[in-house]
């Protein structure tokens, strides 16, 4: 495909899917600020990259990868900083937490282990199929269905014990 259709296909995808793709990228990095600077990082390197997107069919897992490439890249950046002073630790704030409604769910999904969240979340909030999730993760399909069975019973137990405690 010509690099000015596929520039067009890129745009297009990321207008109409911005929503989707900010959920994503939040979902790992936890903050506004942050998410945003995924997003913004995602994108530049989808245009810069677009010549390895063989099949615009798979436009969306490729995306996808970007974002949770890229998240995982600021998140170890992060784990990285030595915080010496308190000026140095105001430019590694957390930034401005998005204002959602803190949920059992949410609150136990945060506890897994990312690479289990990771599949949880594209699987049940992206709606994404199996086959797609070990695309983006670049893990075998049957990794996947482990995992996610896994997240599921941790998932469970953890709810069961936070009720059990109220």
């Amino acid at each position: 495909m010509e690099e000015a259709g596929l520039t067009n296909i890129i745009t297009e995808y990321v207008i109409h899917n911005k929503e989707q793709l900010y959920r994503l990228a939040f979902s790992y990095v936890k903050n506004q600020d942050d998410a945003l600077e995924v997003m913004h990082e995602s994108i530049t390197k989808a245009f810069s990259k677009k010549n390895t997107l063989k099949t615009p069919e798979y436009l969306k897992t490729w995306f996808y990868r970007i974002i949770v490439n890229t998240a995982m890249d600021m998140l170890r950046k992060k784990k990285r900083v030595v915080v010496s002073d308190h000026e140095t630790l105001s430019l590694y704030e957390a930034g401005i937490p998005d204002q959602y409604t803190d949920m059992d769910l949410q609150k136990a999904l945060n506890n897994l282990p990312i690479q289990y969240r990771s599949i949880v979340v594209l699987r049940y909030f992206e709606d994404l199929e199996i086959k797609e999730i070990a695309e983006i993760l670049n893990v075998n399909m049957n990794t996947v269905k482990t995992r996610l069975y896994k997240s599921l019973k941790m998932l469970r137990i953890q709810i069961d014990d936070e009720r059990k405690g109220e």
